[in-house]
């Protein structure tokens, strides 16, 4: 069931409903996201798997199996022809969506791989690791052309603006830091802080703004030409888990993550206030992705849980 919060200031706001619950992992559900085009999700498991689901009519199309241990995070390139996914067992395999063939392993890293990201045009991927470093990868050849050693403790995150000139990375070190993609020195360090934690950061759609999650409950959007932030969102908990969050564009400008309570929050981006909570899952929503053009939301829990839901608006 999916209850309403505090509305006030929107009410033109359509709640999100639940619309179906997948089932086909057989472990927490780590990371989901829509392809870029819209036509399919993706999950990644503790379970070493992912399922690729029709977007339209949430059939399981194809199950990836290679990983020999759990994946943390998952990413689409750009023409969401291939998927990449970051695992415990050191290594990221790239995947072609269409025939679910692992098309490339990608090895280097000597930790957990815990997050990645294409760039715009699909040419390099950037992984960040438990080893603390930040690899870039060449897609074509797999090869890795740079390690960025920025970070005290393991990265959380990791992401390229619109325009696939910067990299943004989080780490358990405090610190949330942008590094330029052609000579990858460091340009600006949006927060270095020792605690709490940088769970989460991205950039907006965009690209002038950065969303920060921390494990202190607290999501803040930050300008990233001044360097100051500009709003929090609060209410939702999250002081243990990398939570994903993220922009929902395509009726209005909303907030959305995650939350240890095992809902999922939107937030309106301006004013601030939270005004929805969908309630469902048994256990933590660690991710969350918006539909690129349709209203449409999914959200994956872990152990407990170990479903993806997904919840629309009605037009």
């Amino acid at each position: 069931m999916a209850t309403s919060g505090n509305s006030g200031g929107n009410q033109n706001y359509k709640p999100y409903r639940h619309l179906k619950t997948l089932t086909g992992h057989e472990s927490a559900v780590s990371c989901v996201k829509f392809s870029n085009d819209g036509t399919l999700l993706a999950s990644a498991s503790l379970d070493r798997t992912l399922i690729i689901w029709s977007s339209a009519t949430l059939s399981l199309l194809h199950r990836l199996v290679g990983h020999s241990e759990g994946i943390s995070d998952l990413a689409w390139s750009s023409d969401s022809h291939y998927i990449c996914s970051a695992s415990d067992d050191c290594t990221l395999r790239i995947w072609d969506a269409t025939t679910g063939d692992c098309v490339k392993i990608l090895r280097g890293h000597s930790d957990a791989v815990f997050c990645v990201n294409f760039n715009p045009q699909s040419s390099y991927i950037v992984s960040g690791s438990f080893d603390e470093s930040i690899r870039v990868w060449d897609v074509k050849t797999g090869r890795c052309v740079q390690i960025i050693n920025g970070h005290s403790m393991p990265v959380t995150s990791v992401h390229y603006n619109r325009e696939g000139t910067l990299i943004l990375s989080a780490s358990h070190d405090g610190s949330c830091k942008v590094w330029d993609t052609k000579t990858f020195a460091p340009l600006k360090t949006l927060i270095d802080d020792k605690v709490p934690a940088v769970s989460f950061a991205k950039f907006s759609p965009n690209g002038k703004f950065i969303l920060v999650a921390t494990l202190n409950d607290t999501l803040k959007l930050w300008n990233y030409s001044s360097g100051k932030f500009l709003k929090i969102y609060s209410g939702h908990e999250n002081r243990v888990y990398c939570i994903t969050s993220t922009f929902s564009v395509t009726n209005g400008r909303y907030i959305v993550s995650g939350s240890e309570d095992g809902c999922v929050y939107l937030w309106d981006l301006q004013q601030k206030n939270m005004i929805q909570r969908l309630e469902g899952h048994t256990d933590t929503v660690i991710s969350v992705t918006c539909h690129p053009t349709e209203n449409k939301i999914a959200s994956a829990g872990l152990a407990r849980d170990a479903t993806v839901r997904v919840w629309v608006q009605d037009s």
